[in-house]
């Protein structure tokens, strides 16, 4: 019998199958030798490709990385100074710091005879002065103990001795935290910047700059010793009551980091310099704004991006 015609010719739909059977036959059919929709001949094609595919692409980017490293120095910052980031103009900042819970705050707030809360503040300087304990410091071969203004050897660094000159802010003494009628010791350091040398004041450039007619005066004076190349810090009340509020403070060693300590260059073993403020007489019960600054020719003060100066709230109950 000659074959039906294609337009007399009728398909049957397949059979409905279960859910679990068509599961079943989609995981493997017998039939047509189908894993999961391919032939072991299509199963191979796509794992050779793919393989290949990753194989290139891994390739391409292991090639890439060799080829960016090749760029970089780890001790010489490709962009530096106002090429870079953080710009030519360092940031100050304060120890202690409140605790995680509140890591937003700047409040340094506790009652001196309460020993639970005044040891966070304790704890808090501690883990910060670590480092400048110099049998913690891995290349403590590389630290001179410098005379002010001295540029250390080469391949040295200037130590920062913390002894009994920084008398009441050292560790034996709790940074007087729990004293019962004098002020916290807070300690201030410039954040660093990567061969930034500060341009030092003197006469001719003091008035340059809104600051203290006090700070003006021991800038000329310091001069007059040859003794002004620091970069000089104050701390002062924010508003009129807090100026009131704030009391006596001293400047512990000295008032600035000095040009020993500059510039940073990625040195082994370098320590930054450290002032340590000591609030003497604070009032107490009275919540007080504090700003502190440091001055340099080339430091701007901009709260907003938090250059040259730092903000904090002390109260002591």
């Amino acid at each position: 019998m000659a074959d039906k015609k294609p337009e007399n010719q009728f398909y049957t739909r397949p059979p409905k199958l279960g859910n679990w059977e068509a599961f079943s036959i989609f995981l493997w059919n017998s039939e047509t030798k189908q894993f999961l929709g391919r032939t072991g001949a299509s199963w191979a094609k796509i794992l050779i490709f793919y393989l290949l595919f990753y194989a290139v692409l891994a390739g391409f980017f292991s090639a890439m990385l060799v080829v960016f490293y090749q760029t970089i120095d780890y001790k010489i910052p490709k962009w530096q100074l106002e090429k870079s980031i953080i710009g030519k103009s360092p940031g100050l900042g304060f120890r202690p710091m409140p605790p995680e819970s509140n890591i937003d705050s700047t409040l340094i707030w506790y009652k001196s005879s309460d020993k639970g809360n005044v040891q966070h503040w304790q704890r808090e300087l501690n883990k910060f002065l670590i480092q400048y304990n110099r049998s913690n410091n891995a290349h403590a071969d590389k630290l001179e103990e410098c005379r002010q203004f001295q540029t250390p050897a080469p391949g040295k660094v200037c130590n920062v001795r913390l002894d009994q000159q920084w008398h009441p802010c050292v560790k034996d003494q709790g940074y007087n935290y729990d004293s019962k009628d004098g002020g916290p010791c807070i300690f201030l350091k410039l954040n660093r910047i990567y061969n930034w040398i500060p341009d030092y004041y003197n006469a001719s450039t003091v008035d340059e700059r809104k600051m203290s007619p006090q700070l003006k005066k021991e800038i000329l004076e310091a001069e007059g010793k040859n003794q002004h190349q620091v970069v000089w810090v104050s701390c002062e009340g924010e508003n009129v009551a807090d100026k009131e509020h704030i009391g006596p403070v001293r400047y512990i060693p000295q008032k600035g980091f000095p040009s020993q300590y500059f510039p940073y260059t990625n040195q082994e073993g370098y320590l930054s310099p450290l002032v340590a403020v000591h609030f003497e007489k604070p009032k107490r019960g009275v919540l007080i704004n504090i700003e502190c600054k440091a001055w340099a020719r080339n430091i701007v003060h901009d709260r907003v991006d938090r250059r040259g100066s730092v903000h904090f709230e002390l109260m002591i109950d």
